[in-house]
């Protein structure tokens, strides 16, 4: 039992900064009720009013469906690759049970007999900028209601949400990446990489601090020796009268300290 659907083809008028509303009318032919629900492939980004209900014989039933705002507008040329399915299934007339219900045993049960129907959504141009949009729009696929493009893939379907209040979804550059080498790991063996990398790192520096520590403090010290061996011959007395005990206590100092630091 699949019912009709008006239009053939959600479209959304700009700007998409505020939201849009489309109304999808649902019209049962059929001789006895039916009980539909609408997914969407994109279910954060639309509110959908009623999402699923009932619809006597010879009845139909208004689906006021919203685009949320967005945080900045699309660029002009951008297409949209979202779809909405709305699948229906024939039920008894004397059958009150909850809608819910029914579809968990409908989908539990007797899966085959829902009958499903693809709608496509279009962006289109501003009021102002309606005519000179009239070209592209009637050129544009409107596939058949149930039928799937040549070029399309399977999408995948979800009840989208059916508040009153929705919030703002993101801009379309919130969700774009510049492609590229990222600077974070993203593997167990870039982490070990980098961390052997800054391994080795540290153990340079520190071979090189200890280095020039190595090399700084026998020079102060050879320096401070040869200082206080001036200091001592300076302040000496005359070569007739420097004892002997100086001058060799002296000689072996100096011949330490070239012996230790050089």
């Amino acid at each position: 039992m699949s019912v009709e659907l008006d239009p053939a083809e959600l479209g959304f008028r700009r700007p998409f900064t505020q939201e849009v509303s489309q109304t999808l009318r649902l019209s049962n032919p059929n001789s006895d009720p039916v009980a539909f629900k609408v997914k969407t492939t994109a279910p954060k980004q639309y509110c959908v009013r009623p999402n699923s209900g009932r619809i006597e014989s010879g009845q139909h039933v208004e689906v006021q469906v919203l685009l949320q705002a967005m945080k900045e507008d699309l660029p002009p040329d951008a297409k949209c690759r979202d779809k909405f399915l709305v699948q229906s299934v024939a039920v008894k007339a004397d059958n009150e049970t909850n809608v819910s219900q029914i579809w968990s045993n409908i989908e539990q049960n007797a899966k085959s007999s829902i009958q499903e129907k693809k709608i496509r959504v279009i962006f289109l141009p501003a009021d102002g900028d309606a005519a000179a949009g009239a070209g592209a729009a009637a050129t544009a696929s409107a596939a058949t209601n149930g039928v799937k493009g040549h070029d399309e893939e399977p999408a995948s379907y979800s009840s989208p949400n059916a508040s009153t209040v929705t919030p703002q979804k993101s801009g379309a550059a919130e969700h774009m990446s510049t492609p590229g080498t990222s600077s974070i790991p993203t593997t167990q063996d870039d982490i070990k990489r980098q961390l052997e990398e800054a391994k080795a790192q540290i153990s340079r520096l520190q071979g090189q601090v200890q280095e020039g520590l190595r090399q700084r403090k026998p020079q102060e010290a050879a320096e401070k020796a040869v200082n206080s061996v001036q200091r001592s011959l300076q302040n000496a007395p005359a070569p007739g009268g420097v004892p002997v005990q100086i001058v060799a206590a002296l000689c072996l100092l100096v011949f330490l300290i070239a012996w230790l630091f050089f």
